[in-house]
């Protein structure tokens, strides 16, 4: 075990406290398979999304509003010793998790206003680059050269999926911007959720989180002026949608995950997502994925296997961060 001395990352992420990697409880499941399932379940957002007949800020403020009103009960009756008894530094970073996650709804949603939703696509995809980064800055994570392979494998294949609408310069260039700081705050959601996993439970830190992530988008939609009601009656089913699968089905298994896993697997297995995205579409709405969009999905999936089996090999034992006293 490598203890962490840099004091600027011991200051921001634990205080006083460095942190170290040790192997934790082993998992009631595999990681791994987890990760996998989060994907799959994260593939029904643009689906549900798209059925609902709202603006896209209200969506995101609607979806993890329910998620925390779900999550409520089960909450209290689970964690609500653990809530009482946490740190003022977790619960900081708790709720600066959650605002990382509003920002990253807020900035991905206003750059679709100014961009294409293929360039808006791409820059977002590019997150786990600084996760990557962050994750050995902080936490001393290595991905080895394969790893590095399928990560870069799955992010070409996802520049290939949008290059053709692709956009830059003029009004594009501030939705570009907005895009890419989307990826930058989604990836700050992540590196945190790795360091407060070690020590909190997952439905405690997730209510903090989506609740400030509820919070936040709420504020946002005020002062945007948007209506909170009426809609259509599906409209409300497909919030509720958003809540159960994309979320708690999927962000939380991320979340869950984030404890057994480096934060680079949880990051990269999310490029996924527009494969799972595209099969659903296909079914649901009738759209046939064009043969550049095909071959970029191949790409993913190839990069996704060679990355997962990469690390799973690579670390056999189950690591966590924890608090080095």
């Amino acid at each position: 075990m490598q203890e962490i001395t840099n004091p600027l990352k011991k200051s921001i992420l634990s205080g006083k406290w460095g942190v170290v990697m040790q192997r934790s409880e082993q998992p009631i499941m595999n990681p791994y398979l987890v990760v996998l399932l989060g994907v799959l379940a994260v593939g029904f957002s643009s689906i549900f999304t798209k059925l609902a007949e709202a603006p896209p800020l209200i969506i995101a403020a609607y979806r993890l509003g329910f998620t925390v009103l779900i999550i409520a009960a089960p909450t209290y009756f689970t964690g609500r010793r653990e809530l009482r008894n946490i740190s003022k530094k977790d619960l900081a970073f708790a709720c600066l998790s959650g605002v990382f996650l509003a920002l990253h709804f807020a900035v991905w949603i206003s750059s679709l206003h100014y961009t294409s939703v293929a360039s808006s696509t791409v820059l977002v995809a590019m997150q786990p680059l600084f996760v990557i980064t962050g994750g050995y800055f902080f936490y001393r994570e290595r991905i080895n050269k394969v790893g590095l392979l399928g990560a870069a494998l799955a992010l070409a294949g996802s520049v290939i999926i949008g290059i053709n609408d692709f956009q830059i310069g003029g009004q594009a260039l501030r939705g570009d911007l907005l895009a890419f700081a989307g990826a930058v705050f989604v990836a700050c959601y992540v590196l945190i959720g790795r360091n407060l996993r070690a020590r909190m439970s997952l439905l405690p830190y997730t209510f903090l989180v989506y609740g400030a992530a509820t919070i936040v988008l709420v504020v946002l939609n005020i002062f945007y002026g948007s209506s909170f009601y009426p809609y259509p009656t599906m409209t409300w089913v497909w919030f509720v949608c958003l809540a159960v699968f994309p979320t708690i089905f999927g962000h939380s298994l991320f979340n869950w995950a984030l404890k057994y896993v480096k934060a680079a697997v949880v990051s990269v297995s999310t490029l996924g997502e527009p494969v799972g995205a595209t099969i659903l579409a296909c079914f649901i709405f009738g759209e046939i994925p064009s043969p550049l969009q095909l071959a970029g999905g191949g790409i993913i999936l190839a990069g996704l296997y060679l990355f997962i089996n990469s690390q799973r090999k690579a670390e056999p034992l189950v690591y966590s961060i924890q608090e080095a006293r």
